[in-house]
């Protein structure tokens, strides 16, 4: 295999790992595709086993045989050979990187890949009948926690507004524990992403759309007139302000769960787990 040993951490090569940052990554280092990190072993087993290709590695040297080998034996696997001796992949102690870093990696590994190209919202909503959307949904945590529980629970896969955070940033994926690469994900254009345009995408699409909203004509999450749906879409909020009332108000159905001790509402990936878990049930 290519082991690189590291021993300078300003080595130019060293960048991806550190120095650029996960916007430039996304949008200007590849523009035609772009690239992303994945941290952890559980992680990066997922990316590679979702089609996603492995292009780098950044391993402390006391992790090879433990975290890395198993990562070592799927690039063979899933890559081949070739790929496995021709890939870059670089090690250190581990006090060097976490110079590199500025704190200690999580399970000693990183891996740079190869974004896929992002499905349209109109091929993406196609042959699904439970979807969440992730309107301007902002802090990478969330994302991740949401589209986690929107795996384990059963929907079909999560559309994001433009604004949303990316769901291959490092947190967000490894919050998810690796589900951002076990569900299906899109995200809209700025455009498309405008006032209430993927509302009205979605219902065009044949979705009834239930926003996630404290207001005076919400009905409770367990409605069994809103399970009764064919095809139901799933809008939850950004965690500071929830939904535009314009979106609200363009929604189908306006969803509440219940709450007592004077709590009037829940962290948006609390919230995301009650309603998917009530909504996907028939």
């Amino acid at each position: 295999m290519n082991f690189i040993e590291i021993t300078d951490i300003n080595a130019p090569e060293l960048d991806v790992f550190s120095r650029i940052s996960e916007t430039q990554l996304y949008r200007y280092y590849e523009p035609e595709i772009g690239i992303f990190l994945a941290e952890s072993a559980n992680v990066i087993l997922r990316a590679l086993e979702a089609g996603y290709e492995p292009l780098s590695m950044l391993v402390e040297k006391n992790r090879i045989e433990i975290e890395a080998r198993p990562v070592f034996d799927a690039i063979e696997k899933i890559c081949g050979r070739e790929k496995l001796e021709s890939m870059p992949i670089y090690t250190a102690e581990s006090d060097i990187v976490t110079n590199l870093t500025g704190y200690t990696l999580v399970r000693g590994l990183w891996m740079v890949l190869r974004r896929k190209p992002e499905e349209s919202v109109e091929s993406f909503c196609r042959d699904k009948k439970r979807i969440t959307l992730l309107f301007d949904v902002v802090n990478p945590t969330n994302v991740g926690a949401l589209i986690r529980s929107a795996a384990a629970l059963g929907m079909d896969g999560a559309l994001l507004s433009y604004a949303s955070v990316d769901p291959l940033t490092r947190r967000s994926a490894r919050v998810s524990m690796g589900t951002v690469f076990q569900i299906p994900w899109t995200k809209a254009t700025k455009e498309e992403s405008e006032g209430t345009g993927l509302i009205r995408s979605l219902q065009s699409y044949g979705f009834k759309t239930v926003a996630m909203a404290l207001t005076e004509d919400s009905t409770s999450v367990d409605s069994d007139e809103i399970r009764a749906n064919e095809k139901l879409a799933v809008v939850m909020g950004s965690e500071g302000y929830g939904l535009p009332k314009e979106v609200i108000d363009a929604c189908d159905y306006r969803v509440m769960i219940p709450m007592f001790h004077g709590v009037d509402s829940l962290n948006v990936a609390a919230a995301g787990a009650i309603s998917y878990w009530e909504l996907m049930k028939r």
